[in-house]
């Protein structure tokens, strides 16, 4: 039983994170309309606050105290915020922007040509891109793994949550990778990288939790859902309502009721 929780871990935080990668994949083959990648991100920051409320903060609040959720949430946002401050001065604030995309994806060569002109002074900012993208994801992949603490099934909400959040984020970040001057083939190496380590913060989620108490359970679930809404309000919410105008706050209320749906499912 033990070793079978270990394998869904791994192989849950690996579907929910390879959106990164197919995001990537699409943007370096195809045109992509900003209003597109807009919705798309509309829709995953709704799908990740729902997530949030009702797999994570309720949940918690079942099996430990009000306190125990406060340190938890308010403690993952403040480090959050204090990693992305960090991250951003390091050119980390591109794994979220797309200007890029209203030129289109479908010649990447042109984009290659250009990224080559920026090679020396993007070479910081890719890394703070990629780290960045990183820190997005290790605390959604643990939530992932810490759904099957106590041998319950995967949290579906959640695994859909984060696919769908995912997905603008491999198409955002590689454009600010191509403007870094990273080639193809290091880019898509970068993503397999972020999958790697979300499979393995799943896998981490899942195991080192086990024997913990509820209360401690409830802290470290929590800081992970604050570390998720702060990363929503300071990346993901403002890029899209800039790529997709009004209408992202109708789609965005699409993705907490779909949360909602797949919660009660």
């Amino acid at each position: 039983m033990e070793v079978f929780r270990m394998w869904n871990a791994i192989l849950w935080g690996t579907i929910a994170a390879s959106a990164t990668l197919m995001g990537a994949i699409v943007v370096l083959k195809f045109k992509v309309p900003r209003k597109v990648i807009g919705f798309i991100m509309a829709l995953g920051t709704g799908a990740l606050i729902g997530a949030t409320t009702y797999e994570l903060l309720e949940e918690s609040l079942e099996i430990s105290g009000f306190l125990e959720v406060a340190i938890g949430f308010l403690g993952g946002a403040l480090i959050f915020t204090i990693l992305d401050y960090l991250i951003v001065r390091k050119g980390g604030q591109e794994r979220k922007h797309s200007e890029r995309s209203s030129e289109g994806f479908s010649n990447t060569s042109s984009l290659f040509g250009a990224a080559k002109q920026t090679k020396g002074k993007g070479k910081a900012s890719g890394a703070g891109i990629f780290i960045g993208t990183v820190m997005d994801t290790l605390p959604e992949s643990a939530l992932i793994g810490m759904s099957l603490i106590g041998g319950g099934t995967v949290s579906l909400a959640l695994v859909v949550s984060i696919f769908i959040s995912n997905i603008p984020e491999g198409l955002s970040s590689t454009v600010g990778l191509l403007k870094s001057g990273y080639t193809k083939k290091k880019i898509l190496f970068l993503w397999a990288l972020v999958v790697f380590f979300s499979a393995l913060s799943s896998l981490a989620g899942a195991t080192l939790l086990e024997d913990a108490s509820n209360s401690m359970k409830a802290i470290v679930s929590c800081f992970a859902g604050g570390a998720i809404i702060a990363m929503i309000a300071s990346t993901m919410m403002p890029e899209a309502y800039k790529e997709g105008g009004p209408v992202v706050g109708f789609v965005t209320s699409i993705g907490v009721f779909i949360s909602l749906w797949l919660h009660y499912l």
